[in-house]
């Protein structure tokens, strides 16, 4: 198939550039939600109420049976970021930018809408289609207030696929995953309570600073020393703030951080033993703590039934030199609430043309996708669709 002359490709390109030059921070979708229902309107789609989400929408389309109904998934917020790419569609939004592909996300959704919509084979489908475009995905907590608002019912969702743009693979192919798509991620805080006193008498005070740095020590040794080499975990501490001047010991330090991995046995170890970690300082350096570990997003566990199906139809698409299984990553996803809910897969969209100088990755001040990517999403989740619902 040419996806360079698809039919639908300049359409692709408006709406995409359009996302693109407005884009919106999580929870603050208002005018990228309201070209969204614009669009789902116009194409004849039912919009699903969901009174208690104020950005983000949902529609449905309706085949000639109502017993199954297969979702797909796009995001719509973008990153606070300021672009730096010199393009007709740059961002109006100062400081604000789609550099995680979401806004392709989004048009991809709507892409199929439209080609359901506009042709006959969309009314013999045996069964619905629901297009969930969904708000806040960078602060974890869009797919959540999404399912609680009932997204994943009216009619109940039986299966659903989650896509999203990988610059690391060419435009024209796509990547699936067996099993895990996504590393479950977690927060952490800990506030550590000392004494202030002079830089020069650290023996009249309490030194919240030095308690921290144990804390940071021994927090490589939980990966290093407590986690079967052969899983995967990360612990990263992001952030260390403590002192306002070389000659005080301050009487307060804060650190933050993040957890992933990709099962529920790691993550309980990571809990025991940052916690203990945490605690322990209390008696080792007399200072008082404060921690707390936060929950994020779970693991995006894949279903392998869904997973072989989009395979079948990827490959019916673009051919099998084009698909492939490619290994998970520990950046988080919220889709993995959906996941964990009902049955479904993630597919990662080739949007890499070394040629055209779009190379740079996703949360980069100069991600960019090679719009024939656009095309690429459409055709196969449509494929996906129809053989589903056939």
């Amino acid at each position: 198939m040419d996806f360079e002359n698809h039919p639908l490709i300049s359409w692709l390109r408006s709406v995409r550039r359009d996302f693109h030059m407005h884009p919106e921070l999580g929870n603050m979708e208002f005018r990228t939600t309201k070209k969204i229902k614009e669009i789902l309107g116009a194409l004849g789609i039912e919009l699903q109420e969901l009174p208690s989400v104020e950005t983000g929408a949902a529609g449905v389309f309706f085949g000639k049976s109502r017993e199954k109904t297969i979702a797909l998934r796009g995001d719509i917020d973008a990153l606070p970021m300021t672009e730096r790419n010199d393009v007709p569609y740059k961002s109006v939004n100062e400081g604000v930018m789609h550099s995680c592909g979401h806004d392709c996300h989004a048009t991809i959704i709507l892409g199929v809408a439209k080609t359901l919509a506009d042709s006959d084979a969309g009314k013999d489908l045996n069964g619905n289609v629901k297009f969930i475009l969904q708000p806040a995905e960078e602060t974890v907590n869009g797919a959540v207030a999404m399912i609680d608002a009932g997204v994943l019912k009216n009619p109940t969702v039986t299966r659903i696929i989650g896509i999203h743009m990988n610059s690391d693979i060419p435009v024209g192919r796509v990547g699936l995953y067996k099993d895990v798509s996504n590393a479950g991620a977690d927060t952490f805080s800990l506030e550590i309570h000392g004494k202030g006193v002079h830089g020069a008498f650290p023996h009249e005070g309490i030194d919240p600073i030095v308690a921290g740095a144990y804390f940071v020590t021994g927090v490589q040794s939980i990966v290093a020393r407590n986690i079967d080499p052969v899983d995967s975990a990360v612990i990263t501490v992001g952030k260390f703030q403590a002192g306002t001047a070389p000659n005080i010991i301050p009487d307060r330090a804060v650190l933050t951080g993040t957890v992933r991995y990709f099962s529920k046995k790691v993550r309980m170890l990571i809990i025991e033993r940052l916690e203990a970690l945490a605690l322990g300082l209390e008696k080792t350096f007399q200072v008082e703590v404060d921690y707390r570990f936060n929950d994020g997003v779970p693991v995006c566990i894949t279903d392998p039934g869904v997973t072989e199906d989009l395979y079948t139809a990827a490959v019916k698409v673009l051919g099998e030199e084009n698909v492939h299984y490619v290994t998970p990553q520990m950046g988080g996803e919220d889709f993995g609430q959906f996941m964990d809910r009902v049955p479904g897969t993630f597919m990662r969209i080739g949007c890499r043309n070394e040629e055209k100088g779009i190379i740079h990755k996703g949360h980069s001040p100069y991600f960019d996708v090679d719009e024939t990517a656009l095309a690429v999403g459409v055709e196969v989740l449509t494929q996906a669709v129809r053989s589903y619902l056939s």
